[in-house]
């Protein structure tokens, strides 16, 4: 998933990003006026439209020919007449199951969330090992919220059919003081083998 904030050289990593091997992008700038995210798409070769879905500005699927668009929670409503591509975000294992049944992919928020408390990580972890149990994870379930390299293992071991890639990367690149994005790169590609 993009950084929430635009960059100088976001245009540059994200391509290399998928020269590296990235499957799906998740377009996501919050609040965004939409001229900045066409202006960041029209920087980027158009073979990547195709595998680039996109959170807000939903017109652009159409205009660039996007993958599809992603709807960020579990209730928010299909746009007007829209029949293309779609998933969304799950802020709970409980709305995976209706969510799953008519998305491409859902999203399950908070996966991997920090939480100070040991006891309530203990009951988090058992709630989606139960989820797992239950057949509530699977190929269309991707991990989404403190995934990183170190539990890129056990989201594949409950089951999850992909996890989607924030924090871990981006903060490994300085937008305010780098322009070298060798670490980054060379970062997803650990995480991609680590997800192989």
């Amino acid at each position: 998933m993009t950084k929430s904030t635009f960059f100088v050289e976001e245009d540059k990593i994200l391509t290399a990003l998928f020269d590296e091997g990235l499957d799906n992008l998740h377009l996501n700038k919050p609040g965004a006026a939409p001229v900045y995210t066409e202006r960041l798409l029209t920087l980027l070769p158009d073979d990547i439209y195709s595998k680039t879905t996109v959170h807000e500005h939903f017109y652009l699927k159409e205009e660039y020919g996007l993958r599809g668009i992603h709807l960020d929670d579990a209730s928010s409503p299909l746009p007007d007449g829209y029949k293309g591509k779609y998933s969304r975000t799950c802020l709970n294992i409980d709305d995976i199951r209706e969510a799953r049944r008519k998305t491409e992919y859902v999203f399950l928020k908070d996966t991997f969330a920090t939480i100070d408390d040991a006891h309530a990580n203990e009951l988090h972890n058992a709630r989606l090992e139960r989820a797992a149990d239950l057949g509530l994870i699977d190929k269309k379930v991707y991990a989404f919220g403190g995934v990183n390299i170190d539990n890129i293992r056990m989201a594949k071991d409950l089951g999850f059919g992909g996890i989607v890639i924030c924090s871990d990367i981006w903060n490994r690149f300085d937008i305010h003081h780098q322009l070298d994005y060798k670490e980054l790169i060379t970062h997803f590609e650990r995480i991609r083998k680590a997800a192989g």
